[in-house]
């Protein structure tokens, strides 16, 4: 699937005076199959709806299903950089995948722009020139929710996460800025569905909260059983645990839920209004923190096209630093390795009509970058 043939389909029309003068190729591997499906298909179609506002027609994008496993994505990168010729690579979700690909890929010269994971590996020591994310660090959400938890009084969490590297990078964060005790902490299997056993250890472990990181079809499995099982703590989590898609899944459950977020749809700047009203018409349903993410990496690649071709690497590597575009967060820019300084909110789950949702009540973290960029030597 290319975005050339898309773009005819929409009925696009190219725009003039842009820095490029051949097309440039775009491979983009994410999640469009499984449990995870949802948040990549976000991506993508955030990613799609920048192109298609930009007018621009001289990007080509190809987009792959990885099933979120690491091998698929390893399979797709080497053909897409091998036989596709592709000049940026974008679109992983998962930490494990951005660890099997991303390495090698800025290995061989590739820019790969970031719209999701944010492994602490890639931040710090192992940081590369041509790697830039565009959502965040993986500990910063988590950071913000142990932040609040604080300003909240909550003095005796109960923790747990995947056992993948996001995972690990959500309790070493939650931590970091958490200055209560801990009543447990348990690393659950990715993908997992039953949590029955980790329920049982939250009820007889005398919390008095929960905080949960279980993106995907694992939060809303976590959340219904935690809400069927009358364990009556209030639960604090990160956007990925409570964001649109599994809202509208998990329901009622969900109601007046504290988690922590860069971006919102409530946030209030020009970007971010227009983006969610084009959204919403393009694709009848309201945008998700992934498709936010998607928007915003689409627009700093189109920035940077602006200003430098792609071939010309340092001057394409200096654009992408600029990052001179209106993000739907709001201020957004870059630290020394490339990753972002920006805002952490903390949202509320409510409900709109017949609609889940969320709003900002509170800022976590001012100008918040990530603990990693020390190490990180370029």
């Amino acid at each position: 699937m290319t975005l050339k043939t898309l773009a005819l389909a929409m009925g696009l029309a190219a725009t003039s005076g842009a820095a490029w003068a051949e097309p440039v190729k775009v491979g983009m591997i994410t999640t469009l199959s499984g449990g995870g499906a949802g948040l990549g298909i976000d991506v993508r179609d955030g990613f799609l709806l920048a192109l298609k506002q930009s007018g621009n027609t001289d990007v080509e994008l190809v987009i792959e299903d990885d099933q979120q496993k690491p091998d698929v994505a390893v399979q797709l990168a080497d053909k897409m950089i091998q036989s596709e010729k592709v000049d940026v690579l974008t679109g992983i979700i998962w930490s494990n995948l951005a660890m099997a690909v991303v390495p090698g890929a800025v290995a061989q010269g590739k820019f790969y722009l970031s719209p999701n994971a944010g492994p602490s590996a890639l931040a710090g020591k192992g940081c590369n020139p041509n790697y830039f994310n565009v959502a965040w660090q993986n500990d910063n959400l988590h950071e913000a929710a142990g932040a609040y938890a604080n300003s909240a009084g909550l003095k005796n969490s109960f923790i747990l996460a995947p056992n993948y590297p996001a995972g690990q990078d959500a309790l070493t964060g939650y931590k970091r800025q958490y200055k209560g005790e801990l009543a447990g902490e348990l690393y659950t299997k990715l993908g997992q569905t039953d949590y029955a056993a980790e329920i049982a250890q939250i009820r007889a472990s005398g919390a008095d909260s929960v905080f949960f990181f279980l993106p995907g079809g694992m939060g809303i499995s976590f959340l219904k059983q935690y809400a069927d099982s009358g364990v009556d703590l209030p639960v604090v989590g990160p956007a990925f645990s409570f964001d649109q898609g599994i809202l509208q899944a998990v329901g009622s459950a969900a109601l007046g839920v504290k988690n922590t977020s860069q971006w919102s749809k409530d946030l209030d700047n020009p970007a971010n209004a227009d983006f969610v009203e084009t959204f919403v018409v393009e694709y009848g349903r309201l945008p998700s923190l992934y498709a936010s993410q998607g928007f915003d990496t689409a627009n700093l690649l189109l920035s940077a096209l602006e200003k430098a071709e792609v071939t010309d690497a340092d001057a394409f590597r200096a654009a992408l630093k600029e990052a001179d575009f209106a993000s739907t967060r709001g201020d957004f820019r870059f630290n020394t390795n490339n990753h972002p300084i920006q805002d952490i909110y903390v949202r509320e789950v409510i409900k709109e009509g017949e609609v889940f949702t969320n709003r900002i009540i509170a800022t976590a973290l001012e100008d918040h970058g990530d603990a990693y960029a020390a190490e990180c030597k370029m």
